[in-house]
């Protein structure tokens, strides 16, 4: 028998595999979801997506599911709205959007090699290398370059773990926590942010003058508010860009033709100096098309929602104050009705339809979108170059696991560094050894093997 609660164990157990369920079972439209007292939809069609996410927040604001947050993320602009959240947006923007952060580039590349370097000769889990590797990118996003130690790095890490696990816990509950539970829940998140705060303290001291952090100060924030709004953005760009990465390595290690074909635009997209060119990264169509199709199927923003705040009709349903709307791009992506074979990584896709959202849409659409698909894509131009994956397990691809993104469980991929010439060639001479490998990665490749 139904009743208001009958979806609720369901959820706790696998959110993924009920909204997908649900979603592209039942006729496009709002899905009434048995979540609680309160009415809460599950909007699967892709017309209805830009009237609610466009919507004045008087009428459809951020609602009370993203307030179950608020103990983490107390007052950040993910959490905000009106002015204050416009604001602090338009700093993110201005500093995260793909066109200011391709100035980092070099940078980035940089960073890329050095993971790179630390693989060790034989396999390695590619979660454990993705998120690190996001982290230090969105740092040099936030503070500026060459201001966080691996001793603060690894804080962070730890800290921001910690963190994620506590919301991850919070996203999936129905039901208020037991006082015991609240308690430890409580201690432990604490203790994370008193750490991240003591890492944030000393790198305000050493950020450069043009970095994020210098006009979010300039806005006159608080440190309570400053530290919330910092905390949001490592969350941002930890986990959802290191998640994604870990699918694409999946992807590239499941079909090594692709990887070669990667290796070649690499190839073509570098300069005299070895280094690869902005514009010629602009125009490579075959490592962009890899990061939207891993987007499509894990996308970062996996689901997000809504909340009815003045009376309003919707794809044919009277919806009454208080009533949630819970916007799945997991599951708008995986429905045959907007993509073809939905399930299977396909090369030949297009993107064109309003189902495609991986990072949200509207006026709250994810401000870091630029630097994540340009770090995705660098990476997979700078790793493919210089090395190649000759096995993944498992295979075929497991199930996410559904936490603040779509994190990848434990798997291993088996690594070996390309041939490359011993010499950089002259023009009109050809290569012994094909793909030829930007000089930019022979350096981790050199560091390799004089440690191997």
């Amino acid at each position: 028998m139904l009743h208001m609660f009958s979806d609720v164990r369901a959820f706790q157990h696998d959110p993924l595999r009920l909204l997908l369920t649900r979603g592209n079972e039942a006729e496009r439209g709002l899905v009434p979801l048995r979540l609680g007292p309160a009415p809460v939809f599950l909007v699967n069609d892709p017309d209805l997506l830009r009237p609610i996410l466009k919507a004045p927040e008087t009428d459809i604001g951020k609602g009370k599911l993203i307030k179950k947050l608020t103990p983490v993320l107390g007052r950040s602009s993910l959490m905000l709205s009106g002015e204050e959240h416009k604001r602090r947006r338009a700093v993110l923007q201005k500093h995260m959007a793909k066109g200011s952060v391709e100035k980092f580039l070099p940078h980035m590349c940089a960073e890329i090699r050095a993971v790179g370097a630390s693989l060790a000769l034989g396999s390695f889990d590619p979660h454990h290398v993705t998120a690190m590797l996001a982290l230090r990118t969105i740092c040099v996003a936030i503070f500026g370059s060459q201001v966080m130690s691996s001793g603060d790095e690894e804080a962070l890490v730890q800290a921001v773990g910690a963190i994620e696990d506590d919301l991850a816990e919070e996203m999936f509950r129905a039901l208020p926590f037991g006082p015991v539970a609240w308690y430890r829940r409580r201690k432990n998140r604490v203790c994370a942010k008193l750490a991240m705060s003591t890492v944030v303290q000393r790198l305000r001291r050493k950020a450069g003058s043009s970095s994020a952090l210098r006009d979010l100060e300039a806005l006159g924030l608080s440190d309570r508010d400053l530290e919330d709004e910092i905390l949001t953005l490592l969350l941002a760009g930890h986990h959802t860009t290191g998640s994604t990465a870990a699918w694409m390595f999946y992807h590239m290690a499941a079909d090594p033709a692709l990887m070669d074909d990667i290796a070649d635009e690499a190839a073509e997209c570098l300069g005299d100096d070895g280094e690869l060119r902005l514009d010629a990264v602009k125009r490579a169509n075959l490592s962009a098309t890899l990061v939207k199709e891993v987007c499509r199927l894990y996308p970062s923003a996996w689901w997000f929602s809504r909340e009815v705040m003045q009376p309003v009709t919707i794809g044919g349903h009277d919806l009454k104050v208080g009533t949630s709307l819970l916007i799945c791009p997991w599951q708008l992506q995986r429905d045959g009705r907007h993509f073809e074979d939905p399930d299977r990584f396909l090369m030949t896709r297009r993107y064109n339809t309003d189902a495609y959202i991986p990072f949200g849409a509207g006026p709250r659409a994810c401000a870091g979108m630029g630097v994540a698909m340009l770090e995705l894509q660098l990476l997979a131009l700078e790793i493919a170059a210089a090395y190649r994956f000759t096995a993944v397990t498992p295979n075929p691809a497991p199930w996410p696991k559904a936490s603040v993104t779509l994190i990848p469980p434990p798997m291993t991929i088996d690594i070996e560094v390309r041939e490359v010439p011993s010499r950089i060639l002259h023009p009109g001479e050809e290569a012994q050894h094909l793909p030829y490998i930007p000089s930019a990665a022979t350096a981790s490749i050199s560091t390799l093997q004089s440690v191997s």
